[in-house]
């Protein structure tokens, strides 16, 4: 099943009308912190936020606080962030180990910053928020899971009814800051763009005629079987499509699961690339098709097409906004959104989505670029 958007879900949000002081209407601030503890995809839906903070305050030094893995995001987007600071993590926060000895260190470094203001960007607030009040910030503002804890202005109420990169466009203009455009972005370096054009002449692959294939995503309860994405790989080689196979050096055992059933016929690039060289392989390529992970997103912000199997996420929260571009395949389930790692009752969600389903839209796709071309 694809997950469509309303009109009312796709429109822009409302701007918050302002007949109170906002929090980030001051366009002197001299420090703004921003806290997001999570991971890739995460990370590209806060980006249209970033974009709208950056343009209301241009003279702002903005530090954002984050996972140890947000270093290299920080540097992607330096027209966005000035300054990166790596968060410990907590026991209740699953994407890394925690670190909690190092904490009393942290808020040290932080309330010696200084901050005017701290943003939360983690989630409803239910257990960010206390992180970002202890960070020594003269304010402090972002979302609260309870209606009743809202501050005109300054806090607002959990969102749940938006896709991600509109709830942080919807909070932005909360706190007094214009928020036009949700649209993701991925910035490509010239280095980028040489080695990934380097390792395409390297290995005879042509970007703008390959289908991507990427099986991996971080929790195994988010994976469609990896004999299913081999299945759709073989039959699109079959019509003559070249397949690359893409994942990191952790996704090697599926990625070779892909490129083996085709005989040698699929160019395996797990653990050949850095991010930005695959970006720029999938900036020129025909087609991706993926799990709901952080390469979907990567897809959307570079226009790629795409085709996502969404097994046990919120797809009403993280599907690709352009659904002409991208196509969203899931199984509805009592028990979405996913909780586990690992599914615990024989993962309908994931096999209820047929090879032939994803074939059917990968073959509409192709053919739709195929006819733009001419």
């Amino acid at each position: 099943m694809s997950a469509p958007l309303s009109a009312a879900r796709m429109a822009r949000p409302r701007a918050h009308p302002v007949a109170w002081p906002c929090l980030l209407q001051d366009r002197s601030l001299s420090g703004v912190a921003v806290f997001r503890a999570l991971q890739l995809g995460d990370m590209l839906c806060m980006v249209p936020a970033l974009r709208a903070l950056r343009r209301a305050l241009p003279e702002t030094r903005i530090t954002l606080i984050g996972l140890a893995s947000a270093r290299d995001f920080a540097e992607r987007y330096a027209r966005y962030v000035d300054e990166f600071l790596e968060f410990p993590g907590i026991a209740a926060f699953p994407e890394q180990p925690a670190r909690e000895e190092a904490l009393p260190a942290f808020y040290a470094e932080t309330r010696a910053r200084r901050f005017d203001v701290a943003l939360q960007m983690h989630g409803s607030g239910l257990h960010s928020n206390d992180i970002v009040r202890r960070l020594g910030a003269r304010d402090w503002g972002g979302f609260v899971p309870d209606p009743a804890q809202q501050q005109p202005g300054r806090r607002m109420a959990w969102p749940d009814d938006l896709p991600e990169p509109m709830r942080y466009t919807a909070l932005m203009e909360y706190l007094g800051v214009p928020a036009e455009d949700a649209g993701l972005e991925f910035p490509l370096s010239d280095a980028d763009r040489r080695e990934a054009a380097r390792l395409a002449d390297a290995l005879g692959l042509v970007p703008e005629r390959t289908v991507f294939v990427h099986p991996g995503a971080r929790l195994p309860s988010r994976r469609w079987p990896v004999e299913r994405f081999a299945a759709v790989a073989a039959a699109l080689a079959r019509q003559g499509w070249p397949i690359a196979v893409t994942g990191n050096a952790e996704e090697s055992e599926l990625a070779a699961g892909v490129a083996g059933a085709l005989d040698g016929g699929a160019v395996n690039l797990c653990g050949r690339t850095s991010l930005g060289v695959l970006a720029a392989l999938l900036e020129r390529a025909r087609l991706l098709i993926c799990n709901d992970t952080g390469l979907s997103h990567v897809a959307a912000a570079l226009r790629t097409p795409s085709v996502v199997i969404a097994s046990g996420s919120d797809v009403r929260r993280w599907a690709p906004l352009d659904r002409d571009l991208h196509s969203v395949l899931f199984e509805p389930a009592l028990c979405r959104p996913c909780a586990f790692a690992v599914c615990p009752i024989g993962h309908p969600c994931a096999l209820g989505i047929a090879p032939e389903s994803v074939m059917a839209r990968a073959q509409a796709h192709l053919m739709k670029e195929r006819l733009r071309a001419c």
